[in-house]
């Protein structure tokens, strides 16, 4: 939850520097490099290249969708907004889930649920006002719509994902490694390959690193470790506000009053979504 909460400050300074798409072509590659030498590590490389067509196409999309297209709209939010608005909107993505699960995995809509999307983009509204009290003006709408949809690309990413029963670091690995292939296209295709500004770099792979590569390992541990995954998920509600106090000390944002009461809104909205969930499997049982 340290590692999410700082990188927030990372991209912001990354993108001071760089475009969205040279911040996604280094730190896909050091993500990329991590997973590689992680899979290594733990004797999963006969797992990699033993891995069948389907599998490799599996990834193709996957890749697609994330990091690639995921990141690629998500930097661009961040370049356009703050980040202590970027980074809450973007935490919407299990309410957006809960959306996408009734036509593509066939779940019902409970009334609960629908108070929770209601409760959450009512958060993302006032998060877009970015201190403002005029509630008919808001600041950046192409970037709140950037973030809103990578949160929707996340949340496809994720019912894709779950349904692939590959091993988690060896299906990540082959994702990046085929996400490294469209970012490189991309930034020679845009003519974004050159000129990347060397004080970018710095941020750039730490992103990389505990963004999307080491992170991701730790997490898994900690699921392992623990007694109990609502233990751990729980921590999840930590990672905004943690973000909030490095975005103020590291970027000097001045916190609005309007991010705090939008980021509680969001949080609240998923507490319910989740209480919704459970409610359900519930009474299904």
């Amino acid at each position: 939850m340290f590692c999410w909460s700082t990188v927030a400050v990372a991209f912001k300074r990354a993108l001071e520097n760089m475009t969205p798409a040279q911040l996604l072509l280094i730190s896909n590659y050091v993500a990329m490099l991590s997973l590689i030498v992680q899979v290594v590590v733990q004797g999963k490389i006969k797992d990699c290249i033993r891995q069948t067509g389907r599998q490799v196409t599996s990834s193709l999309l996957l890749g697609f969708l994330n990091p690639f297209l995921y990141y690629l709209i998500l930097f661009k939010a961040y370049a356009l907004l703050p980040a202590q608005v970027a980074q809450p909107i973007n935490f919407i993505w299990p309410v957006i889930l809960m959306l996408l699960s009734v036509p593509l995995l066939r779940q019902k809509l409970h009334f609960i649920s629908l108070i929770a999307l209601l409760v959450s983009f009512t958060g993302v509204f006032v998060l877009s006002l970015q201190g403002r009290t005029d509630v008919l003006h808001i600041e950046e709408p192409a970037g709140v719509l950037l973030a809103l949809s990578s949160s929707l690309i996340w949340a496809l990413y994720w019912i894709f994902n779950v349904k692939d029963k590959r091993d988690d670091q060896v299906k990540l690995m082959t994702n990046f490694s085929v996400s490294s292939v469209y970012i490189t296209l991309w930034c020679l295709l845009t003519g974004e390959f050159t000129g990347i500004d060397g004080a970018g770099i710095l941020p750039s792979v730490y992103s990389g690193l505990f963004e999307m590569g080491i992170t991701f390992v730790l997490w898994l541990k900690a699921l392992q470790y623990a007694t109990t995954t609502a233990k751990v998920t729980n921590l999840i509600y930590l990672t905004p506000f943690l973000s909030l106090i490095f975005i103020h000390l590291f970027l000097h944002e001045k916190i609005y009053l309007t991010s705090l009461i939008g980021l509680i809104l969001i949080i609240t909205g998923i507490i319910l979504q989740q209480y919704g969930f459970n409610g359900e499997k519930r009474e299904k049982s």
